[in-house]
């Protein structure tokens, strides 16, 4: 069986028994999904001063700022987070990844220990894709090497075993072309079928841990047919949209209703980056727009690392997914 084949048979009957439900559909049994993204690393965005700065060398995260947001989720009735990770752990796999003041796995299991106890459930994030993996230090100049697939497979592997067997594994793959590297000193872009066996080869790391492989879906807004044909049914879509003109003429827009009629899991994603009214929307155009059999639930994306000039911003984005739902 080839892997295109396992993932569309094998995986998928792993991701059934594990997650509790059919990955083909939404869980009854599970409430709608309403999460926050909260960033423990950052250096995913650039590896030069020009490109939003030069990749951090100490993590920067203030513990008093991620409890006060954590604790506000809890009260305000979110039910997952999903974290961010990058550099922000010492993985004992790849300790050489490690920055000052990465958590040690220890206190990571600690952290996810306290998040559930706030009823929020606790989902890993690694992006894996060219663009956003300068995380990865040497082993982002190494895409798609064999030193790079088995790194990549052993955190994996660790991440899966530190959150306890997951739900869901964020691995991003988004932004992976020139425009959002054209700053950036070494550009990396998997394209055709190498972009598809990579992708491919991350689902199942993820799927053959019981894990259930979740990406940022704006790949398919310019590979529209080979991307409804190819991916995996088992992968959770996060279409994203921070705008606010939900019209006709907003071509990622219409990927919300694409996506259901491919048949295809959602959670779709928006943000407060640049307003503060695009959630509203978005909440309310996707529950008219996609099936209730397909839409998992929300995700919202602030954009900001965990730190205290970002607080007030942090705050604000959990006002807004509390005021939907409230709603």
């Amino acid at each position: 069986m080839n892997r295109r084949d396992f993932l569309r048979t094998g995986a998928a009957a792993a991701l059934a028994m594990t997650a509790g439900s059919s990955f083909t559909g939404a869980d009854e049994s599970k409430p709608l999904i309403w999460s926050e993204l909260l960033h423990l690393g950052k250096n995913m965005w650039g590896d030069t001063p020009r490109a939003y700065g030069p990749p951090q060398t100490s993590l920067g995260l203030d513990v008093t700022v991620w409890n006060e947001v954590t604790e506000k989720m809890s009260r305000a009735g979110l039910n997952m987070i999903v974290i961010d990770l990058g550099e922000g752990v010492r993985y004992q796999s790849h300790p050489e990844l490690a920055i000052e003041g990465s958590w040690s796995t220890d206190r990571l299991r600690e952290e996810l220990v306290r998040l559930r106890s706030l009823g929020l459930e606790p989902i890993p994030k690694l992006n894996f894709s060219s663009c956003h993996d300068i995380w990865l230090g040497e082993y982002s100049r190494m895409v798609s090497t064999p030193e790079y697939y088995k790194v990549c497979s052993d955190l994996i592997e660790e991440v899966c075993a530190l959150f306890d067997g997951p739900r869901f594994f964020h691995l991003g793959y988004d932004e992976e072309n020139y425009n959002n590297q054209a700053t950036y000193d070494f550009v990396v872009i998997r394209q055709g079928e190498l972009w598809w066996h990579d992708f491919l080869f991350f689902c199942d790391e993820v799927s053959k841990h019981h894990s259930r492989p979740w990406i940022w879906a704006d790949y398919a807004v310019d590979h529209e047919e080979e991307f409804m044909k190819r991916t995996p049914k088992s992968v959770v879509l996060s279409n994203w949209y921070y705008g606010t003109n939900f019209g006709p003429d907003t071509k990622v827009v219409q990927f919300f209703k694409k996506f259901d009629e491919a048949g295809f899991d959602q959670i779709p994603c928006g943000s407060n980056w640049s307003n503060d009214t695009n959630f509203r929307q978005l909440v309310s155009y996707c529950g008219q727009t996609v099936s209730e059999e397909r839409l998992l639930g929300y995700l919202h994306a602030p954009w900001h690392s965990t730190t205290k000039g970002s607080r007030q911003k942090l705050l604000d984005s959990v006002d807004q997914v509390e005021e939907m739902i409230r709603s």
